[in-house]
């Protein structure tokens, strides 16, 4: 199987979980436990691996600021407990995955996806991927739509904690891997910049560090040399991502594609995500 079917079931997939870091359920969720606004992106994903300082979450998380961290974590914790963060995004998923895709929810396409996605899941290893392993020590839910998003989430965390592996190799540190993503067009400065909380001045040095290394141009878009390494981070992290996907083979991956794929597309459509 080619690396590259890791980053067309990541893509595919991707939004059926990733809708729980923009879904109004769960800032409700959070809020309820008196932990507020960004603080609550943080504590809840970072719950699983329990009360953990903030230095863990700036490590396993890589490209936010530091200080925004430290101002979350650990604060959160006296708030709320890690196990109540965990039920609180947990309810909050059910929550927006409801509104978002109602009865498409009981059908048995979802029981057939779940159990295909849990079998990949089963595939990911621990050892060197701390994010994953805290979130693969909850217990599975129950209700066959939660076992799936809990099966997606556990594949998002393994291909991230690699892809964090392959960054780190190539020299690149949370900043660094921001600056040359901007640089490759697909998403402006603007976007990663202020979603990660860092300031010009900040950036505008990581840009000069990659420049003197031949990556970006003063103006920072990507040399030649960039682009190639960007590339190779990009095809490291489908490599290091394949594991799971290899045990469903082709036609698995196929068909989890195209049974999610649908829900993928409805959950955009819901505007969870704040565009439709």
């Amino acid at each position: 199987m080619e690396p590259l079917m890791a980053r067309k079931m990541w893509r595919t997939l991707e939004p059926y979980h990733g809708m729980i870091y923009f879904a109004p359920e769960a800032t409700a969720a959070y809020e309820s436990l008196g932990v507020l606004g960004l603080d609550g992106y943080f504590a809840a994903r970072a719950a699983p691996m329990g009360a953990v300082p903030a230095e863990v979450v700036v490590a396993t998380f890589f490209n936010f600021n530091p200080d925004v961290v430290h101002a979350a974590i650990p604060a959160a914790w006296a708030a709320a407990s890690p196990a109540q963060l965990v039920a609180a995004r947990l309810g909050a998923a059910d929550a927006a995955l409801r509104r978002a895709l109602g009865e498409s929810l009981d059908g048995p396409s979802i029981g057939r996806a779940a159990g295909l996605a849990r079998t990949a899941a089963a595939a990911c290893t621990i050892a060197g991927r701390p994010l994953y392993a805290g979130h693969a020590s909850l217990p599975w839910p129950a209700a066959t739509h939660l076992v799936l998003w809990h099966a997606i989430s556990l594949l998002r965390e393994f291909r991230g904690d690699g892809h964090i592996a392959c960054l780190v190799e190539a020299g690149l540190d949370g900043i660094d891997a921001l600056v040359v993503h901007a640089a490759s067009g697909e998403v402006p400065r603007s976007v990663l910049q202020g979603s990660r909380h860092w300031d010009d001045a900040t950036w505008d040095a990581s840009v000069l560090r990659l420049r003197d290394r031949g990556l970006v141009t003063a103006n920072g878009a990507l040399t030649d040399a960039g682009a190639t390494l960007r590339q190779h981070v990009e095809d490291r992290t489908d490599a290091l991502a394949l594991a799971p996907w290899a045990v469903l083979g082709e036609d698995g991956c196929d068909e989890l594609r195209s049974l999610v794929r649908p829900l993928s597309k409805a959950i955009v459509a819901s505007g969870t995500f704040g565009f439709r």
